[in-house]
């Protein structure tokens, strides 16, 4: 029952993430256009410029949870990542791409610009906004495999990380099930490491969520960082393994 309710209050949360990030009507549409689409390179930021030749590039596709909203650059949590990898002693370069207001089929949309960027692990987190505008589970998951079949196809050798992220509870039942249940089969069949929940431990948790209620702080934002860093950390390190290879 404590599981349930935990689930419940994050999923709900969740809904006010994806409102609060919902593409405007420029955006990107579930048919693909790309109105969100970086104009120019800048709009993909590394997370460290200091890294060393040879550290394995890790590439982090996603939407305003992932580009830090509300935070300022330094403070997203793929550069998190990237000092927690290098207080670890492990030598990575980390690649921010995320976007605001983007859908699964935005970042399909925008993918081939993306993968443009060496990559040696890549992580993707979209599917809020998805689940906001209640999308059939079956297009999202169409958009989410094409995504990782494009990846799959574009850099063979890169390690590919899926994000869990869940919808929220007045979708009902069937389609909360549905949508969790995507991530980890779409990561099973594209030999994907599933990540932990986005916002584990974030959502729904007034203190630790910027005035809007939804968008983590940056205490929020470190313990988002630990939640990617934990199914990351042994995913760079094979990748660190075949770089040296």
């Amino acid at each position: 029952m404590r599981m349930k309710c935990q689930i419940s209050i994050a999923a709900t949360a969740l809904l006010a993430v994806a409102a609060a990030c919902s593409p405007r009507a420029k955006d990107t549409d579930a048919g693909g256009a790309a109105g969100d689409r970086p104009a120019t390179a800048s709009a993909v930021t590394p997370a460290s410029t200091g890294a060393a030749n040879g550290a394995p590039t890790v590439l982090f596709i996603g939407t305003s949870l992932t580009a830090g909203y509300g935070l300022q650059p330094e403070q997203a949590y793929p550069v998190l990542v990237q000092r927690m990898a290098d207080s670890a002693g492990i030598r990575i370069r980390s690649i921010n791409a995320g976007v605001s207001g983007e859908t699964s089929a935005g970042a399909l949309a925008r993918i081939d610009w993306v993968l443009r960027q060496p990559a040696d692990v890549i992580v993707i987190e979209t599917g809020a906004n998805d689940a906001l505008r209640a999308l059939p589970v079956t297009q999202a998951r169409a958009n989410i495999a094409a995504i990782l079949k494009k990846a799959r196809h574009d850099r063979p050798h890169a390690r590919l990380v899926l994000v869990q992220m869940e919808a929220p509870p007045n979708l009902g039942p069937e389609y909360t099930t549905a949508f969790h249940a995507m991530y980890g089969e779409l990561a099973r069949q594209y030999g994907a490491t599933l990540a932990p929940f986005l916002l584990d431990g974030v959502a729904g948790i007034p203190d630790l969520n910027q005035a809007d209620g939804v968008h983590p702080n940056a205490v929020g934002e470190r313990i988002v960082a630990r939640n990617v860093w934990q199914a990351l950390e042994p995913v760079v390190e094979g990748a660190r393994s075949a770089t040296a290879a």
